[in-house]
């Protein structure tokens, strides 16, 4: 547990379980594609960050652990276990990282447009909107919506 200096004008963190719904939406050249995950996790709060760990559990039963950090400039999802990750979004510029799966490594270049983001208080729930585009090696780039919604169990 981190602790406030003594006369520092902040916050105390907040660390709490919530329930996670992350919906993606993927156009490659008007071919749609759908994902939704639901999710308990965790949220943290500290200062202007909100941080959410959950695992998820693929079709073929292994587990992905997911680490998002969201920032006001910009945000982070990171994926570790068969999948790896640590992919970057800020507003208007392009990010590069590399994709690790079991049937090899991608390197993904993505543009993000926009982020918009709301973090979890009393009485509403957290919500993070980015619209993105990537390039999977250099291929054609897939325009991505992401939308993900977190709130108190």
């Amino acid at each position: 547990m981190i602790y406030s200096e003594a006369g520092e004008n902040t916050m105390e963190p907040m660390n709490k379980q919530v329930m996670i719904e992350l919906h993606t939406t993927i156009d490659d050249n008007g071919q749609m594609e759908y994902n939704t995950i639901r999710q308990t996790g965790n949220f943290y709060k500290k200062k202007q960050m909100d941080v959410l760990t959950f695992e998820e559990v693929t079709d073929d039963k292994t587990t992905i652990r997911n680490f998002i950090t969201i920032q006001p400039d910009k945000v982070t999802i990171k994926r570790s276990g068969d999948v790896a990750m640590n992919q970057q979004f800020r507003t208007q510029s392009t990010t590069e990282n590399v994709f690790r799966h079991p049937y090899g490594t991608m390197h993904m270049e993505t543009f993000t447009e926009s982020i918009t983001q709301q973090s979890l208080e009393q009485e509403q729930p957290g919500h993070l909107k980015m619209a993105y585009t990537v390039k999977l090696n250099g291929e054609e780039e897939r325009s991505h919506l992401l939308t993900l919604t977190y709130n108190e169990e």
